[in-house]
């Protein structure tokens, strides 16, 4: 799955592996299109985000990454985007609270990149987690699912 996302121009495309599972299992995402995520945190942001409903903010250079898939009615799984956001320095991005989004299509290829490789493509991205301002804008795990 890690060697899918090779070649996309994020720097996690490459290193999401080495971050830290927050997750027990795959869960479905309505927000990730109804595919199948897992959570996955960084060093950096680990701690905050261990804290899950009392977030209040993470800090610069938190990066969370998704990858997804789907299941097909024949039971195939089928490797989907790889969703990152990562927390930029006051002044990044006022529009996204300073998150810069990604998303990484199978075979490397940038679907898009705040700020940068079709920005437009991932302003979605946002939308969706404006829903999460109390808890710096992540959108958590469902419960049942958050390594305890």
């Amino acid at each position: 799955m890690a060697k899918s996302y090779t070649g996309g121009k994020h720097w996690a495309a490459t290193r999401w592996k080495g971050f830290t599972q927050v997750t027990t299992q795959p869960y479905v995402s309505a927000t990730h299109g109804g595919r199948q995520v897992q959570n996955l945190v960084n060093k950096i942001g680990l701690n905050a985000y261990k804290k899950f409903d009392d977030i209040k903010a993470v800090p610069v250079g938190s990066t969370m990454a998704k990858p997804s898939f789907t299941v097909g009615k024949d039971g195939e799984a089928k490797l989907g985007p790889l969703f990152i956001m990562e927390k930029m320095t006051k002044g990044f991005n006022a529009d996204t609270s300073n998150w810069r989004y990604a998303a990484i299509l199978p075979g490397g290829n940038t679907m898009g990149v705040t700020k940068a490789t079709n920005s437009a493509g991932v302003a979605f991205c946002h939308e969706c987690h404006v829903s999460g301002e109390d808890n710096d804008f992540l959108l958590l795990a469902p419960e049942e699912y958050r390594v305890k």
